[in-house]
């Protein structure tokens, strides 16, 4: 089986996203959202005890570098408004850096 790059969006229970770029092809990788605000948004036990996050393909490609997969992930950030903290985990590219 060939490798296939991705760049994916994982769904919070609360509906937060967080999109990431997969350059190995694991099923196990989910990238590194923003830890603190994720617990913040799940403080209580209760709130952590049971919870399904879903994980979809947007983007993939076999023959894609490894800058454009950075780039098209970047792209979907913004595009997606994974960066804005009302909307999703992502903390990259921040706010002000955006170009739309």
């Amino acid at each position: 089986m060939s490798r296939i790059k991705v760049v994916y969006k994982v769904t919070w229970p609360n509906g937060k996203i967080y999109v990431g770029g997969d350059l190995t092809d694991s099923i196990a990788y989910s990238g590194s959202p923003a830890r603190a605000s994720i617990e913040a948004d799940f403080p209580t036990r209760e709130a952590r005890r049971s919870m399904s996050v879903s994980r979809e393909i947007l983007w993939g490609s076999e023959s894609a570098t490894d800058k454009e997969v950075r780039s098209v992930e970047r792209e979907l950030i913004v595009r997606l408004r994974a960066n804005n903290p009302a909307i999703g985990y992502n903390r990259r590219p921040k706010l002000s850096d955006r170009r739309d």
